[in-house]
């Protein structure tokens, strides 16, 4: 086997030619998918970096929202507090003229005694117990009340 110049030229000529091509086609190749590469990894993280920003303007407008509801449960507890409070001091003022009613009542009732007879054909007026549950100081109460006098 003799190698020539022509032969080396001839097989410079194919590396440089065609397999020279090869190897720079390859080497463009490569660059270009390492660049598509890291274009798809930046479009990643600009895809997930929208995507934090969109949830964190979500948690912000939910935290608005519930800041909201809770300001208006708030107020509706405050007035539900005072109506409670209105409600409590009413029924308190009823209770006490109701007491001072039923003691007003009891002072009448307490004047009238000595007026009362257990005996409807009495002229004597003799003095009765009005409550029931007592016993009567007269004696003739019990039959009046049985005949329906």
């Amino acid at each position: 086997m003799e190698f020539t110049l022509d032969t080396f030229i001839s097989l410079a000529g194919l590396l440089l030619g065609s397999g020279g091509g090869a190897f720079f086609t390859w080497r463009y190749m490569r660059r270009k998918a390492k660049a598509e590469a890291v274009s798809a990894e930046v479009e990643a993280t600009k895809e997930m970096q929208d995507m934090y920003q969109q949830m964190v303007q979500d948690a912000q407008s939910d935290r608005e929202h519930y800041r909201s509801e809770r300001n208006e449960l708030r107020g509706i507890v405050g007035t539900l507090e005072e109506e409670m409070r209105s409600m409590k001091k009413l029924w308190t003022d009823k209770e006490i003229e109701t007491d001072r009613k039923i003691a007003q009542l009891g002072r009448k009732v307490e004047a009238m005694r000595p007026f009362l007879c257990g005996d409807m054909l009495c002229k004597k007026r003799q003095r009765v117990q009005v409550l029931g549950n007592e016993e009567s100081e007269y004696e003739g109460i019990d039959e009046v009340k049985k005949e329906g006098v």
